[in-house]
């Protein structure tokens, strides 16, 4: 499975931001921003919080760059980083205290966002439709159907049981699949590699 996070920069490009060139460094960020920022997006639901992720994890990486030991790719590394400053922000006191959508009453729907038939619509769709799980819910579907983590890599990022992770994508299907209104099963957004 193709990931954004697969892109490859030439190792002079980050031999030169290991050693604080400002222009290699933009190059970097040039190279795994969106990607990291999309991630961030996806999991928290909230422009604001996966602009701070997007931050933390730049600075994360630029401080820990000379000790990377390139024992796994550099965009794979910087994917590591960037979800575990979501799952911090999941985990922080003032993101509890963001109200649930579940509680604010039942989800729109799903024939009123496919009214309008465009690509923006299909898009709007499914972010409204995963606005409608609850965090862990969101980023186990997420981990698992687009970046293709196991329940084994994902419980060892939530701090839980590969069953936690399992459970929680099979509320999240069944809580998608009342969302659209439908009786079929779920397809994935991409097809998993591994579970």
């Amino acid at each position: 499975m193709s990931s954004r996070f697969d892109q490859s920069l030439a190792p002079s490009v980050v031999a030169r931001a290991r050693d604080g060139d400002r222009a290699a460094q933009g190059e970097l960020f040039a190279a795994y921003g969106q990607a990291v920022y999309g991630l961030a997006r996806r999991i928290l639901a909230r422009a604001d919080l996966a602009e701070d992720v997007l931050q933390d994890t730049f600075v994360e990486v630029l401080r820990s760059l000379p000790s990377f030991r390139e024992e796994a790719p550099l965009g794979m590394w910087i994917r590591r980083i960037a979800v575990n400053k979501c799952l911090m922000q999941l985990r922080s006191h003032w993101h509890r205290y963001r109200s649930p959508l579940e509680d604010e009453g039942p989800a729109p729907s799903a024939d009123a966002w496919r009214a309008e038939g465009s690509s923006l619509a299909n898009t709007l769709d499914c972010e409204r439709a995963l606005d409608t799980l609850t965090p862990e819910a969101r980023t186990v579907v997420w981990l698992h159907d687009v970046e293709g983590y196991t329940h084994v890599e994902i419980a060892k990022l939530m701090n839980a049981t590969p069953s936690f992770s399992k459970s929680q994508l099979a509320r999240a299907y069944v809580r998608l699949r009342e969302w659209a209104g439908e009786t079929r099963e779920v397809q994935r957004c991409m097809p998993a590699l591994n579970s």
